[in-house]
């Protein structure tokens, strides 16, 4: 009965209406890398998320299905529409046609992984280092928007995989890829808001140290046409290793809109959304290094975070890098002007004026034997802010459990690996994925209480769990695993 009413509707509506097309489109969805123009990696819809399961042929648990990627995953799943979009490159190809290294996007019905279709894209070199992947797409009216490692804003059609247009930030506005980019552009996921896509360009100095200054590094662009709406190069030649930071968070406090970016140059700059004009400027680092070859200053590499009228962001550098200690910064977006720190000490006369609300980082002194050398290191990884509660990861494979009001600390963990994705907040529990392809899953709270620990037999995760309609997705540099209880 049911399929007979589905093949009459077929017939109403065209070719085009299947039983498959023809059945509920899922109601929740995670569109963009973390989930809303906040950036704020929590999901407070999803219940029933599994925190044990198997991957092993013939012992699988609580595993819905898997899907073969190529050989390295950067970008975190988009869930939309049905389907389930992810950023990899082509050295296991869907398509015999296609050879040789390729930037791939590929997509996946969402009830069953059935690979639907893939872009592709060609790879530059950046010395000896290849550009292999597309950033994680954000999803929007049925188009999707990435950027590639040769530093094009892409839109294309969510369904159908079919590319409408493409912006080349090196063609049009000369921007020069930074010397480690080839690492860069997974963590630059475009922002859609109204009628304008959002996103930083990659420009940064190459292996020489050559900077093209006047170049920009955030730009607005019509989200239908790909016309160039404004543009900023405000980090100008003050860029450090280059744009890292994953994209812009949007902000909407008191009817007062931004867009907010976490510069290359350790600046956090808020922008008018239609106009581009700078509403405020915030200088994370009080002061700088002296550039001597082998030191160099924390920049932002993770996203900012939107919650109310406060910004959560962590400092760091690209992962060949190490430094000695970082900072994790709590910051009022209510201000105007320039809002620069003077020091890491919120209680300090000198900050009155600027957007610290509360620092935690620095060195340990006196250190302990055997004990953490600092209090918070470099990270790449973008918080998941909920409940008073602030969870961020380390580079180094520590993760904080912070109060979201004063900074204070209540607890670490240590993964004993690296990592570069981000935590997700889901139904009551913090799924964290490192370098040695464990997810380890914690109770949310104030006590650390680890839950499970979850080999995924990888050569290493560097995205970040993703949850949609009772399903967990994980990507690890090889596979897609969607996981769900049901």
């Amino acid at each position: 009965m049911r399929t007979t009413m589905l093949l009459a509707l077929a017939t109403l509506l065209g070719p085009a209406v299947t039983a498959a097309s023809a059945q509920p489109k899922p109601k929740r969805s995670w569109p963009m890398f973390g989930g809303t123009p906040g950036r704020n990696m929590v999901n407070t819809v999803e219940r029933n998320i599994p925190i044990d399961w198997c991957i092993e042929k013939g012992k699988r648990k609580n595993i819905k299905w898997v899907a073969e990627l190529g050989s390295h995953t950067y970008g975190s799943p988009a869930v939309a529409g049905g389907k389930v979009y992810v950023a990899t490159n082509n050295d296991k190809p869907r398509d015999p046609k296609l050879k040789g290294h390729k930037a791939v996007l590929m997509a996946f019905r969402e009830t069953d992984g059935a690979f639907l279709w893939q872009i592709a894209h060609d790879v530059p070199f950046a010395g000896h280092l290849r550009r292999e992947c597309p950033s994680p797409p954000t999803v929007d009216g049925g188009k999707l928007y990435y950027f590639t490692p040769s530093c094009e804003v892409v839109c294309a059609d969510a369904d159908k995989g079919e590319v409408h247009w493409r912006y080349s930030t090196i063609k049009e506005l000369k921007v020069q890829p930074g010397r480690w980019h080839c690492f860069a552009p997974p963590l630059a996921s475009p922002l859609v808001i109204g009628d304008l896509v959002f996103s930083v360009t990659g420009n940064g100095p190459d292996w020489k140290g050559k900077l093209v200054a006047k170049a920009p590094s955030f730009v607005a662009l019509n989200k239908r046409t790909g016309k160039l709406v404004w543009q900023s190069n405000l980090p100008g030649r003050n860029i450090i290793e280059g744009q890292w930071s994953s994209g812009p968070a949007f902000a909407d406090h008191g009817g007062r809109r931004q867009i907010i970016f976490g510069g290359g140059d350790g600046v956090i700059y808020s922008f008018a959304p239609k106009t581009g004009k700078l509403l405020w400027k915030c200088d994370c680092l009080p002061t700088r290094k002296k550039k001597n070859g082998s030191e160099t200053d924390n920049y932002f590499a993770g996203t900012p975070v939107v919650v109310g009228d406060r910004l959560y962001v962590g400092m760091g550098v690209e992962p060949f890098l190490r430094l000695p200690w970082s900072y994790f910064l709590c910051l009022d977006i209510t201000k105007k002007g320039d809002v620069s720190l003077k020091s890491y000490d919120a209680k300090a006369a000198v900050n009155k004026r600027s957007a610290l609300i509360w620092a935690f980082g620095g060195p340990v002194k006196p250190r302990p034997k055997d004990a953490q050398r600092v209090f918070f290191g470099s990270t790449m990884s973008t918080a998941a802010v909920h409940d008073g509660l602030v969870y961020i990861p380390e580079h180094n494979g520590y993760m904080h459990c912070l109060d979201t009001k004063t900074g204070k600390h209540y607890w670490t963990h240590d993964f004993l690996s690296g990592i570069l994705g981000s935590p997700l907040w889901v139904d009551g529990k913090v799924y964290v994925a490192n370098d040695d392809s464990d997810v380890v899953i914690f109770a949310h709270g104030r006590n650390k209480k680890v839950l499970a620990k979850m080999y995924m037999d990888a050569y290493e995760i560097h995205t970040t769990p993703v949850a949609v309609s009772r399903t967990l997705y994980i990507a690890t540099d090889s596979k897609l695993y969607a996981i769900s209880a049901r």
